[in-house]
């Protein structure tokens, strides 16, 4: 039986899936040390934290700073240390640094959008950014995507990737988004942070609290 929170292949309001799901039952293929084992020091394999993507420049990016912290843990929500986090996202206007993205918004050239963290040994992690823009979208009828940061989370192995998405609280674009509607209510609260007075840093940034379950009845869903 397939977990209710979890996002199916085959959304029909998100109009791409109608082209990718697939068409027949996955098939379980057994898994050998490959997909089972992985890097032993994820940190030297990746190299320096990227936990700061307001300082990848020679200037400050346009936008609201922000301080992202939160934990990462299993079904009994005991941490997961040593988790690597690849982060990605728009600028303040909106708009990725990729040659697909062609609206009008503007580019920021100190704001590549891309960090990457790893879990210290308690399961937590924490980076800065600038809160990222609404952009439109091709899948229907005058279609915006809420402010929203991924989340690629790297476990003991390259094959234990999950995709996430980070939503902010009190966006109303969240509620139309076919997108974040994949996964019903209550669930999709699971991917829209917290703010956080305690993370925010007085006369520099506001702070959100986001946590990720890997499994269990309390699960983040995570892209299928």
């Amino acid at each position: 039986m397939s977990d209710p929170g979890q996002p199916p292949s085959l959304h029909a309001p998100y109009a791409s899936t109608l082209r990718r799901a697939p068409h027949h039952p996955p098939i379980r293929i057994p898994q050998t040390p490959t997909e089972t084992t992985g890097p032993s020091n994820w940190a030297a394999l990746m190299g320096p934290a990227l936990a700061d993507l307001t300082t990848q420049h020679a200037g400050t990016p346009i936008g609201q700073r922000i301080v992202v912290t939160g934990r990462v843990l299993d079904e009994t929500r005991r941490p997961v240390p040593h988790t690597v986090i690849e982060i990605w996202q728009a600028n303040a206007a909106g708009r990725y640094i990729h040659k697909k993205d062609q609206w009008d918004a503007p580019h920021d050239p100190n704001f590549t959008g891309a960090g990457r963290v790893i879990t210290d040994g308690d399961g937590r992690y924490e980076f800065i950014s600038v809160r990222p823009g609404a952009y439109p979208w091709g899948n229907h009828h005058n279609a915006w995507r809420p402010a929203h940061i991924h989340f690629s989370l790297l476990g003991p192995a390259f094959a234990t990737r999950l995709v996430t998405q980070m939503y902010f609280p009190d966006d109303p674009l969240i509620d139309i988004d076919p997108i974040a509607n994949a996964s019903p209510m209550p669930y999709r609260q699971r991917m829209v942070a917290r703010f956080d007075i305690g993370t925010t840093r007085p006369n520099w940034a506001l702070g959100y609290n986001f946590d990720i379950v890997l499994r269990g009845r309390d699960a983040t869903p995570f892209e299928p």
